[in-house]
């Protein structure tokens, strides 16, 4: 049986949490770069799978409203701690799938997919839930590749940023900051890959996602990058 949050968690806790982080945004400022390339990804029918380190999940919160009228999926864990992050990021106006690679991956990924047959978007964090942190894993080729969907990588800098004492030194921005959300250049995934194409696709999106993150947290001073 998957735990579930209690009825004070759903009806006074997860309320209460989706009210400060939205008011606490209003003392982050937000830029955002390139979007026309995952707008045009999208047109006539196009899907877009974005993949993200999970170390910067939080700077992408405030974006997430821009798209609530396409309720993107996005893939949270099914641990107790899971349970109230979809809560959360459902409030936020993404679509929780439940099940990561240590978890419950077959069964979400094909969630995913079924649901990407009505949906234009799915976001995934590359190296969570428990990392090794940087490490894109196999599921977000897998997802673009069998539903169609280009790739379209997202880097999110932050100029000042507390860092969690957890696996991946998950960042908050601290107020007052800037983040910085930068698209990337979309590119497909074939459907027949041999096993070695499929590690050469995986790496491309790993170096992709490094040297984007490098070059923007470089730019906001941060030497070396975190």
């Amino acid at each position: 049986m998957k735990p579930s949050a209690g009825p004070f968690t759903k009806s006074v806790l997860l309320p209460l949490l989706h009210w400060v982080i939205g008011g606490y945004f209003f003392f982050v400022r937000v830029s955002i770069e390139n979007e026309e390339t995952l707008l045009s990804t999208m047109e006539g029918g196009g899907k877009a799978v974005i993949p993200f380190w999970h170390q910067r999940f939080f700077g992408l919160l405030p974006y997430a409203k821009r798209f609530r009228s396409r309720r993107p999926l996005v893939m949270v864990s099914r641990s107790r701690d899971g349970e109230f992050i979809a809560d959360l990021v459902g409030r936020l106006g993404l679509e929780p799938v439940r099940g990561s690679s240590s978890r419950g991956g077959r069964e979400a990924l094909r969630e995913v997919l079924a649901q990407l047959k009505e949906r234009s978007m799915a976001a995934h964090a590359v190296d969570g839930p428990q990392g090794p942190k940087g490490v894109v894993k196999a599921g977000v080729i897998e997802m673009a590749r069998l539903s169609g969907a280009k790739i379209v990588p997202v880097y999110v800098s932050m100029s000042r940023a507390w860092r969690a004492a957890s696996w991946d030194r998950f960042m908050i921005p601290k107020p007052f900051s800037r983040v910085r959300i930068r698209w990337g250049e979309p590119f497909d995934v074939p459907s027949g890959l041999d096993a070695g194409a499929f590690e050469d696709v995986r790496r491309k999106l790993e170096i992709l996602l490094e040297e984007g993150h490098r070059k923007d947290d470089i730019a906001f001073g941060w030497s070396p990058p975190p």
